[in-house]
């Protein structure tokens, strides 16, 4: 059971870390001291509660505050060896931990300890940032708020910050908190709402100076062909963007991408300002951790033509390459990590919008919204003053500080798929569903495609489960795949939602079970409308996507058995399907050289969880050998060399591997997935 203290701890961080005005994904960090019981004496003992390293407020928890014995965290200060050793102090707070001690200690533990108050909280508001990054800050902050704000100069995250504002707030005896010079804002309190009033005060004072005595058009004027596109044709030029520009962001490392047009970002790209705020880069070190140290930012307007556009993005790039590996060489010591990656997180387009990019969707979007606290931030700074960010080499040490470094090894391997994107045909029910849930849950973004819009949203849902951003897990769209207008506008949306494409699955399909002589044309047609056709214009359209990207990838065709085997009652199902697997050996052949493997699955009937089954297939098929439907499933495993029942899980199995390391050297490959139909063994 939680103390008392925490309870109300864990409460005020949910309000603070909720609210967008406050603090953003994981910034900022809240504390409260009490007493507990020591459970070796049984006597009460002062305590730290504090959120841990890497936890959000807006979701934090009992497991993510560190939970530390007050009197020994302050005894530190008594062996703190000044500020060039003081990454030793993080390993010190180990021995402080009260028990098991809760979640991590974070850098910046020391601040909410040493601080002579019950309550602290550190958070990184735009307001608040704005004059912390504003070229007369200090002068600024006295202006707005008097004696109630305190200034302390900017210093990296540490025991020496901690050491500063315990020293800042004896000196200032009527200050609720304080600016932290190029950062963000400290504020603390005797109980849980004052510290929390005082936060907000501080947020809304800054808003309201900032708001009544800055420069109405802080970003300069409008440049002509710079200002949005409408909506439909920001949003068309965005897709045919997309997999280029993921491509560029991807050259050292797989990234997933996203995407916003928000009203912040078009107004900034529009204004003359922009190019010399971008290239100064964010401060916050919340900001550049998350977004590098500045954006790769197009320079050209709105109406440039795609063609024009990805030429000179390309152009920019190795420039970027280039610039990012001077800032690295310029900083670096012998002790420095290795470089981690020379391309750009966020990539602003004119009058389009925003790409930003991450190893997964949650770091992508959130990359994305770092940067509209950047902008927010700039605005408020060059509204009162000019905004004036952290130099490259502070940057720098905290891009590459150890600690830093140390967090990043302490996350958990990545998960085969992470960083894939997945777009399967026919997903809200049956195979296609049970592929696409296999995928999401091997760590890839999938994109659930079906002809019935709210099952393939249900779906994804499902699949996404209980997290508070499902659609950075999976999406459900509308897609009939016979129509190419239909097929381009899903390749559209999963680009715009994960901003790129690695593995697609043709898995959309229907079947009519009757005799070559009760086979209509319209019977034919639809068919192969839906599997051969289909297949190809959700190819085709892929395809332009993958060479684009220059990442390679997979595509997978959901064949049949019956693409080999001959049965009677059954022309137009099983010619579609002999069609699907010649376009695996034709698409293999044809798009090896982009690093691109086609491969197919051949299934046996999957009688349970299949919508193709459940709409009457399972009834006819039953019919023709002269058994009960129910018993069908178990009619298909007696006939079978291993005596199993073939499951959709079974294929979304081979799916799955096919899409792994394991076999990056195979394509053109059918694998059959019918527990042993001698008659449809390759050969």
């Amino acid at each position: 059971m939680l103390n008392t203290m925490a309870a109300e701890l864990i409460s005020r961080s949910n309000r603070l870390g909720s609210d967008p005005k406050v603090t953003n994904f994981a910034g900022g960090n809240t504390s409260a001291k009490g007493f507990g019981t020591d459970p070796v004496s049984g006597l009460p003992v002062e305590l730290l509660w504090v959120k841990g390293s890497g936890g959000d407020l807006g979701t934090l928890t009992g497991s993510g505050l560190a939970v530390l014995r007050l009197e020994a965290v302050r005894s530190l200060a008594n062996v703190y060896p000044g500020v060039d050793r003081e990454d030793e102090m993080v390993a010190a707070f180990d021995y402080t931990l009260f028990g098991k001690g809760g979640a991590a200690p974070s850098i910046d533990t020391a601040m909410h300890g040493l601080v002579d108050a019950a309550h602290v909280d550190h958070l990184h508001p735009d307001a608040g940032i704005a004059f912390a990054t504003a070229a007369d800050g200090e002068a600024l902050t006295r202006q707005a708020f008097g004696k109630k704000v305190a200034w302390v100069p900017w210093r990296r995250p540490g025991f020496q910050l901690g050491l500063d504002i315990q020293a800042v707030k004896q000196a200032n005896p009527d200050a609720v908190g304080c600016i932290l010079g190029g950062h963000g804002i400290t504020a603390w309190g005797d109980t849980s709402d004052e510290v929390e009033e005082n936060s907000l005060w501080i947020i809304d004072t800054a808003a309201a100076y900032i708001n009544e005595h800055g420069r109405a058009h802080p970003f300069g004027t409008t440049i002509d062909g710079y200002g949005p596109l409408p909506e439909a044709e920001r949003r068309a030029k965005a897709a045919a963007l997309a997999a280029h520009l993921r491509g560029i962001a991807s050259e050292d490392h797989p990234q997933v991408g996203s995407f916003t047009d928000d009203g912040v970002v078009l107004d900034f790209l529009a204004s003359s300002e922009h190019p010399r705020l971008a290239s100064l880069g964010t401060s916050c070190p919340d900001h550049f951790l998350r977004t590098k140290v500045r954006p790769l930012v197009l320079d050209l307007p709105a109406t440039a033509t795609v063609a024009d556009s990805i030429a000179r993005l390309d152009e920019l790039h190795a420039q970027y390459r280039a610039d990012y590996r001077a800032y690295y060489d310029a900083h670096a010591t012998a002790d420095s990590p290795a470089m981690r990656g020379a391309d750009p997180a966020i990539i602003l387009i004119p009058g389009v919008g925003m790409f930003s990019y991450g190893a997964n969707k949650q770091t992508a979007r959130v990359a994305g919204e770092f940067y509209l606290n950047a902008i927010n931030v700039m605005r408020g700074a060059e509204a009162l003053s000019n905004y004036t960010p952290l130099s490259d080499a502070e940057k720098f040490g905290i891009e590459y500080w150890a600690l830093e470094e140390a967090k990043l090894q302490r996350m958990p391997p990545p998960k085969p798929l992470a960083g894939r994107i997945a777009l399967v045909t026919g997903a809200a029910s049956g195979i296609g569903k049970a592929i696409a849930a296999r995928l999401a849950a091997e760590g890839a973004c999938v994109v659930i495609a079906d002809l019935d819009l709210t099952k393939a949203q249900d779906a994804a849902a499902e699949i996404a489960g209980d997290t508070p951003h499902p659609t950075d897990i999976a999406v459900g769209i509308q897609a009939n795949v016979t129509d190419e207008d239909q097929v381009q506008v899903a390749i559209d949306a999963a680009l715009l939602a994960f901003g790129g494409l690695d593995i697609v699955v043709n898995n959309a399909g229907l079947s009519l079970s009757k005799s070559l002589l009760e086979t209509t044309v319209a019977d034919w047609d639809l068919q192969h409308n839906v599997m051969a056709k289909g297949s190809f214009l959700v190819s085709k359209a892929a395809a332009r996507v993958l060479i684009d990207q220059k990442l390679g990838g997979d595509i997978i065709y959901i064949s049949s058995k019956n693409s080999v085997f001959a049965g009677p009652n059954n022309i137009a199902y099983s010619a579609t399907k002999a069609d699907q697997a010649h376009q695996v050996r034709l698409l293999a052949a044809e798009l090896g050289e982009h690093g691109i493997k086609v491969n197919g699955i051949n299934p046996d009937g999957v009688v349970r969880g299949s919508g193709i089954f459940a709409g009457g297939w399972g009834a006819k098929r039953a019919a023709v050998y002269g058994i009960p439907e129910e018993d069908l499933g178990k009619y298909y495993a007696g006939r079978t060399l291993l005596k199993r029942e073939v499951l959709p899980e079974n294929v979304a199995n081979a799916v799955f591997v096919l899409c792994t390391p394991d076999l990056s050297h195979t394509t053109g490959l059918h694998i059959p997935v019918d527990a042993g139909v001698a008659a449809a063994f390759l050969r």
